[in-house]
């Protein structure tokens, strides 16, 4: 008698399905680290779509050199007055801080 075979589980009309043993440990590590994985995805898409809202809010944005007064200019003048002293400024990226 002693060792005797288990037969994997057969559906009615008399097929089995090979199954493939998973313990519950490397269940909940797999889950896991799925959801890490997921958190991480998400933490990267938001992070880059807030650093892509900072360079848009950032583009039209000036400083003065004169009166380091920022102001924002949509005009596509090459050379922008200061609202604040009225002198003449030059489009420079502004740099984050």
């Amino acid at each position: 008698m002693g060792q005797g075979r288990h037969t994997p589980a057969a559906n009615p009309d008399g097929t089995s399905y090979p199954v493939i043993r998973v313990s519950l440990a490397a269940l909940v590590t797999i889950y896991l680290l799925l959801f890490l994985a997921a958190v991480f995805l998400l933490w990267i898409v938001g992070e880059w779509n807030r650093r892509r809202r900072e360079r848009r809010a950032l583009q039209h944005r000036l400083r003065c050199v004169i009166c380091a007064f920022q102001f924002e200019d949509r005009t596509d003048a090459l050379l922008p007055r200061c609202p604040r002293c009225g002198s003449l400024n030059e489009r420079f990226k502004m740099d984050q801080i």
